[in-house]
């Protein structure tokens, strides 16, 4: 198996809307916040039309793994509801590999309300419900011995014994001489957990950081990327930081590496970019391609996504990658 991945398992629900709503609803635009099921239902309400897909970071990452010809397992907590129905066939259905028994009690299957705005911005807000109730005996050692990779997202790191399903995780994982990803997700999460990603990071449990540029600088509470980087060093064996437009920066022993955007059209719905990027990019790890083509890879498969409302591709990632040279 390539890719284990580990995280929130969430039907996210997609809706436009102008700043207007957003603002009127109280949202901070562009942020991801928590919310408890009532105000999930009170801002479902309110929504316009939206459309209803599979999601959740982790999720999304193994879904680009396999749609680049890659294998992926996926862990997380679904309830035995509608919403956990609609999430477990789609996963199977794209490809991965998931095995987990969806709960008989407890909270509902969780799900992310994300707000699209004319330019293309996402402003989310999650219920995480059953999701959020992932123990350490869901995480399989075997499972995750079998991996090559095994990727964690940051937000499902708030869950005490989510945290600990984490952390048997990457011992698993190092046990096996496997490698351990870790995505900040959102600097949201970096505010929340600060102190405890920095300890990850230099006690030596990650071996392939994710994060955008505002999740870096937040990290290491500057305001410059340049400065976040030489921060950052050699702290972690690899690091991919995506910034936008301008593409993604790889650091290694190797030294710092910029590599450009790709553009599949117009931008439509960022809406799990970073995930599709961290696809991309571990796909590449893990067949052998040197880590300018594993951010390339990633940099199409993030183009992909934000070329069209929903998480998941519409197209064959290998297909593209075919078509573009990198395969």
């Amino acid at each position: 198996m390539n890719l284990l991945a580990i995280g929130n398992a969430l039907v996210d629900v997609l809706a436009h809307a102008d700043d207007a709503f957003i603002a009127a609803n109280g949202l901070d635009k562009g942020s991801m916040r928590l919310v408890d099921e009532a105000e999930a239902d009170r801002l479902y309400g309110v929504m316009g039309p939206g459309v209803e897909s599979s999601g959740g970071s982790a999720a999304n990452t193994a879904v680009g793994v396999v749609s680049l010809g890659g294998s992926a397992q996926f862990v997380g907590r679904v309830r035995d509801d509608t919403l956990g129905q609609v999430f477990t066939h789609d996963i199977r259905a794209a490809g991965v590999v998931f095995e987990c028994a969806p709960a008989p009690t407890g909270p509902p299957t969780g799900r992310c309300l994300v707000l699209v705005s004319p330019d293309a911005e996402r402003t989310m807000s999650t219920f995480l419900g059953a999701a959020s109730h992932l123990v350490p005996a869901d995480v399989d050692p075997a499972a995750v011995a079998a991996a090559e990779i095994t990727y964690l997202e940051g937000y499902l790191w708030d869950p005490s014994e989510a945290k600990e399903a984490f952390r048997k995780a990457m011992a698993a994982a190092h046990d096996a001489a496997g490698r351990v990803a870790f995505s900040l997700s959102d600097a949201f999460c970096v505010d929340r957990f600060r102190p405890e990603f920095v300890d990850l990071i230099d006690s030596g449990h990650v071996d392939i950081l994710f994060a955008n540029q505002a999740e870096l600088c937040s990290l290491f509470e500057v305001d410059d990327l340049e400065v976040a980087l030489k921060q950052l060093g050699q702290r972690v064996p690899i690091a991919a930081i995506t910034v936008g437009a301008a593409g993604s920066v790889v650091v290694s022993a190797d030294g710092v590496e910029r590599v450009a955007a790709r553009v599949l059209g117009g931008v439509v719905d960022t809406t799990g970019a970073g995930d599709l990027f961290a696809a991309g990019f571990l796909y590449g790890l893990t067949h052998g391609h040197d880590l300018t083509r594993c951010a390339d890879l990633g940099s199409l498969a993030a183009a992909e996504i934000i070329s069209h409302v929903g998480s998941r591709p519409e197209q064959s990632l290998r297909d593209l990658a075919v078509e573009a040279g990198l395969l």
